[in-house]
């Protein structure tokens, strides 16, 4: 995209990053082409919604690879918490209270941990957090209730850490994307609905990092480019 910011001699760590043709990795590319060190986590490259139930649960991991990035490259500048996903749809008679709880620990949990653990790190240099939110939570949809709630909870808590950590020099922000091209939604709607592209996602996540940037607390919508 024209004016990419520029990520040289910045170390970016991106949770989630899964398979190609998936969020993830799209975005750890795009910071890679713009000249960020890249730290990548991901519990599986395969089944990473099933499985990151197991890494809400293991916080020594988000230390870990805060710790990874900071041994390896000296500083840690950006975290991108892309580790969630989709798992319960339905309506809510029929969602139990551990479809439930799957869907905050693998969306909300993670993302507090690994923001959690980067915080310090993250202070030395003044950098900044990128969430993933949802449209949905500005655009309510149904039935996804347990998925929204997860969502809506990484909006508020990304207002709210934005508010904490402004005087340490941290900006804290997210983006809310509607339905993503991804290999798995196209398979699973067809090619002809309305999507995010993967280039749109990974443009606004690279604006809200960029160095350059003031912005703090805000949630991006991005929205199909037809809509």
């Amino acid at each position: 995209m024209a004016g990419t910011p520029d990520f040289r001699n910045r170390v970016v760590l991106v949770t989630g990053v899964g398979r190609v043709g998936q969020i993830g990795n799209a975005v750890a590319l795009a910071f890679g082409k713009a000249g960020a060190k890249l730290v990548v986590a991901d519990l599986n490259a395969v089944g990473v919604a099933e499985r990151a139930r197991e890494f809400a649960a293991l916080p020594d991991i988000a230390a870990l690879a805060v710790e990874m990035a900071v041994k390896g490259f000296g500083r840690l500048d950006v975290v991108v918490n892309l580790a969630g996903g989709l798992t319960t749809y339905g309506p809510i008679e029929r969602t139990t209270a551990r479809d439930f709880d799957r869907e905050i620990a693998i969306n909300l949990k993670t993302t507090f941990l690994v923001s959690r653990a980067a915080i310090q790190a993250l202070a030395a240099t003044r950098g900044a957090i990128v969430n993933v939110a949802s449209i949905a939570v500005l655009e309510p949809q149904a039935p996804l209730a347990a998925y929204v709630a997860a969502k809506a909870g990484i909006a508020g808590f990304t207002r709210s850490l934005a508010l904490e950590l402004r005087d340490r020099g941290i900006r804290v922000n997210a983006v809310a994307p509607g339905m993503v091209r991804t290999g798995d939604n196209v398979a699973a709607v067809g090619a002809s609905a309305a999507y995010v592209e993967l280039s749109a996602i990974s443009d606004g996540i690279l604006s809200l990092a960029d160095p350059a940037s003031t912005t703090t607390g805000a949630i991006l919508p991005i929205k199909p480019s037809a809509s």
